[in-house]
């Protein structure tokens, strides 16, 4: 067996005042969101004000801090604690009018707002989520409100997808075609002036095949909305590179099973092409046992040797049972070391498995001091034998 990982210091990382963002992501069912639930709860009862974020559309952080909802405004959460704790979940509509709203004049930003181009891009054009998540984390960061932010990402490999989404959207929007349709609203422009009919003859040929009253909507969204388009821009490469500064971390949250062990590699090499700092490893939902030297072999061998005599059968079972739980324990450390004999450097906790759903602040609590306990960090743990 190779050395173990170095062990992943939540608590460090969370009382340390320098750290203002915390990025969860990893693939879904793997504890992701009650990570960066108990992450905020913690970093609120030693003193921080916390604000976490979801991305996801399912309603699972406000069903961990036992919230029937949240919506776009950070809503704060009672809680017994030297800090505050603020909770949301990213509504990208919204947050596209807000901006809208925020950086054109109200005419202009009347006229982009019942554009039905723009209804549809705000609503669902792919990255939309990712590029508008973008956008909320610089909101938050520039309000300066709190000094800890938590944002937990969508599920699957979609959660680094807000990485490209500025760059993919601004292709979209600066792309020739949207220049081309956004150059035909005006008929004194240069570029008409310049093709003449030959131009009106294109754009109904793409009339025909897109409809007229489309082709209408997408003119009239892309004039408008030019002169707050490089604003968006602006601001979503400097939260790019708030993203990639000290101050942020990633952290990766996985659980024992290959396929979420497989995905965490992914995200670990992404954001290390991506220059982004990460904390580390979290794995979620592990089991241990209590008495690891005894292995499962010993273990059935005794339980066999008390069930031939038929007397002690309530300890045969409880030894039968350990065996169980150490072909598991097994398995998930060899998953594990997978992941840490091809990342050796990046430090890991474990978060032992619950023994049901986490849904209010009593889970939450149990699983940040997991998260902090040092035993629960493998660097830090003798090899069971």
């Amino acid at each position: 067996m190779s050395a173990p990982a170095p062990g992943l210091d939540t608590d460090a990382l969370l009382r340390d005042r320098s750290t203002r963002i915390i990025v969860c992501c990893g693939s879904g069912g793997v504890g992701k969101t009650t990570t960066a639930a108990a992450l905020a709860l913690w970093a609120a009862e030693h003193g921080r004000d916390a604000v976490v974020i979801t991305v996801d559309p399912a309603r699972r952080l406000a069903q961990a801090m036992g919230l029937t909802e949240l919506d776009n405004t950070p809503r704060p959460i009672p809680v017994d604690a030297p800090g505050t704790l603020h909770a949301m979940m990213l509504d990208m509509k919204r947050t596209f009018d807000e901006i809208v709203e925020a950086h054109a004049d109200p005419e202009r930003a009347a006229q982009i707002l019942a554009n039905p181009f723009y209804q549809s891009l705000s609503s669902t054009f792919s990255g939309t989520q990712e590029y508008m998540a973008m956008e909320k984390l610089g909101q938050l960061r520039r309000s300066d409100e709190w000094d800890l932010i938590i944002v937990d990402t969508p599920p699957s490999r979609s959660a680094l997808d807000f990485l490209d989404a500025p760059e993919r959207l601004g292709r979209f929007l600066d792309s020739k075609l949207m220049k081309f349709l956004s150059s035909s609203e005006s008929a004194s422009g240069r570029a008409f002036r310049l093709l003449g009919a030959g131009f009106g003859i294109v754009t109904g040929i793409i009339g025909k095949i897109v409809g007229a009253q489309l082709l209408r909507d997408v003119q009239t969204f892309v004039t408008a909305f030019d002169a707050v388009f490089g604003g968006f821009q602006e601001r979503a490469t400097q939260t790019y590179r708030l993203l990639q500064a000290p101050g942020t971390a990633f952290l990766v949250v996985a659980a024992p099973e290959t396929d979420a062990i497989r995905e965490a590699s992914y995200f670990v090499e992404r954001l290390s092409d991506e220059r982004m700092p990460l904390a580390g490893l979290v794995v979620n939902r592990t089991h241990r046992s209590k008495v690891p030297r005894l292995s499962a072999a010993r273990s059935l061998a005794a339980a066999e040797a008390l069930e031939e005599t038929g007397e002690h059968l309530v300890t045969a079972s409880a030894l039968r049972l350990h065996a169980e739980r150490m072909r598991i324990q097994d398995r998930e450390l060899r998953i594990r070391e997978s992941f840490t004999s091809a990342h050796p450097s990046i430090p890991v906790v474990e978060v032992p498995a619950q023994p049901e759903d986490v849904h209010d602040f009593a889970g939450l609590r149990r699983i940040g001091r997991a998260l902090a306990d040092p035993e629960n960090r493998p660097g830090e743990q003798s090899t069971p034998t």
